[in-house]
């Protein structure tokens, strides 16, 4: 997605930038928070993924000596479509990581390490489906953009 976002100029809010929690310790480990929430599981199409994402963060935070969130913070504050997180801070330490990423800048090959086991995720809100999206964008428009009205327009620029 964030790609896109750059090439149509358009600047990102991240909500929950670090996954409530799971990029910033290792697979497996739980807290009291992540135990109780009902939201804190993700989908099964991705954990695996999600692991090796979480392993990669991990990697790079110990070769730095800082923690996984200094880490994931630093990723976004690098992106050039990330406008602003929203980090949650539960306790003071969490607004000092935050302010402490900005002081790393990661090289390309960290970056790479870092994305390159990102798989596309469906949208955890349930539009991510063509159907879905085209009745959202609709609605937020007025346009209708059906798979006939697709087909139609292709076909007449085809004539």
């Amino acid at each position: 997605m964030l790609p896109l976002c750059a090439d149509q100029g358009v600047q990102t809010i991240v909500y929950s930038p670090l996954a409530r929690g799971r990029l910033a310790r290792r697979v497996g480990e739980t807290t009291t928070r992540s135990a109780a929430e009902p939201n804190a599981k993700r989908s099964a199409s991705t954990v695996e993924s999600d692991g090796k994402i979480i392993e990669a963060v991990s990697t790079v935070a110990t070769q730095r000596g800082v923690s996984q969130a200094l880490i994931a913070l630093a990723w976004l504050h690098r992106n050039p479509v990330v406008a602003s997180p929203i980090v949650g801070t539960l306790k003071a330490t969490h607004i000092d990581d935050a302010i402490a990423a900005l002081a790393i800048t990661l090289t390309d090959e960290e970056v790479a390490r870092l994305e390159a086991p990102y798989t596309p995720r469906a949208d955890d809100q349930g539009i991510s489906t063509p159907a879905l999206l085209d009745r959202a964008a609709e609605a937020a428009t007025g346009f209708k953009a059906s798979a006939t009205a697709q087909n139609s327009i292709v076909t007449s620029l085809a004539m």
